[in-house]
């Protein structure tokens, strides 16, 4: 329903942040890395945001960049993740860490997150590996001629899919990877592919 919301800050708490526009002000939750680039009050900011609708309540949740969004978007969509959870763990872990934790299977940067225990930190990397490694399977051959390509296979795959998850497009994504040592970890093509696409 809301893309973004643009405007004044006019409050700024642990968790949320008000923004007002067109003399109303939306409490916008969210993590503490979006606070921390959001500035003082009285400054002009974009947050990105996603509308959470529910029997007893409706919650808007803004977020600085359009990749942390799309990070909130795929916890949220895990079972057992609800939006409070999702907040906690892309305030403990920014969008780039979030994915190389993912890909690598690391669940105890991911149990750091305040109220993120083991067993949902690995359900969090279970699903999110099974959803990019389902995508992987749908992609049609004719549909990306360049993520079928043989250099993205194995750690390619996941690497790209982890970009993917981060708001780069397929074709962004593959262009980036294809240009690294195919050997490499999941991590390190990440990391690497990361330092071109900025």
């Amino acid at each position: 329903m809301f893309y973004s919301v643009t405007g004044k800050v006019v409050a700024i708490e642990e968790s949320f942040a008000a923004i007002q526009c067109g003399g109303i002000a939306f409490r916008c939750m969210t993590t503490l890395n979006t606070l921390s680039k959001i500035g003082k009050t009285g400054e002009e900011v974009t947050l990105y945001t996603y509308l959470n609708v529910r029997e007893d309540a409706m919650e808007l949740f803004g977020f600085y960049t359009q990749q942390e969004l799309q990070c909130f978007k795929q916890l949220i969509s895990v079972s057992g993740v609800g939006p409070k959870a999702a907040l906690a763990i892309l305030s403990q872990l920014s969008p780039d860490q979030l994915a190389l934790c993912v890909a690598s299977g690391d669940v105890k940067s991911i149990t750091k997150a305040q109220g993120v225990g083991p067993k949902l930190a690995q359900r969090v990397v279970l699903e999110l590996k099974d959803k990019l490694s389902k995508s992987i399977a749908s992609e049609s051959l004719a549909a990306d001629s360049v993520f079928a390509s043989p250099t993205a296979s194995g750690n390619c795959s996941e690497a790209i899919e982890a970009l993917v998850m981060l708001g780069y497009s397929r074709s962004e994504a593959a262009g980036a990877i294809n240009k690294l040592d195919r050997n490499l970890p999941v991590e390190e093509l990440i990391r690497l592919a990361l330092k071109s696409l900025i």
